[in-house]
């Protein structure tokens, strides 16, 4: 059963990620299952650090893009969800080539939801897990 509470799909990500920090490091959305959201994020100038290998801020920006656009298509119409914690371990380098993330609910509940984050490199090893808190905040009245 699909957790997406609002329509979702992968031009929609795409247009609402136009002119933001998604778009400028080069995060791509690939797949949306119906309990997941795939993205990637190339290596390349944008997004190594000094030492030739893919930054780990950019590793966070891929979960938190992927964690708090899945929930934010898993909330009911008129709710938001926000960052409040986000965890991420570095577990091997990339130096070229894609960082594929995947990111799965752990937790969807009326107030908060938690996303686990796995991203992985061309060859499919583990480079980063993350986890992400996000609030659930009710349309305000007017």
């Amino acid at each position: 059963m699909a957790i997406w509470k609002q329509p979702i799909t992968l031009d929609i990500l795409a247009a609402i990620s136009r002119k933001t920090a998604v778009e400028w490091v080069g995060i791509e959305f690939l797949e949306i299952g119906p309990d997941h959201l795939t993205g990637r994020v190339p290596v390349d100038e944008r997004t190594r650090q000094p030492f030739g290998i893919l930054h780990g801020g950019i590793s966070v920006v891929l979960a938190e893009t992927l964690g708090s656009c899945a929930a934010g298509f898993a909330v009911p119409e008129g709710h938001s969800a926000v960052g409040i914690e986000i965890n991420a371990n570095h577990l091997k380098s990339v130096s070229r080539g894609w960082v594929t993330g995947v990111a799965r609910a752990v937790h969807l509940g009326r107030t908060t939801q938690v996303w686990s984050i796995e991203m992985r490199d061309d060859a499919g090893d583990l480079t980063c897990v993350s986890r992400l808190t996000l609030a659930v905040l009710a349309p305000r009245a007017k």
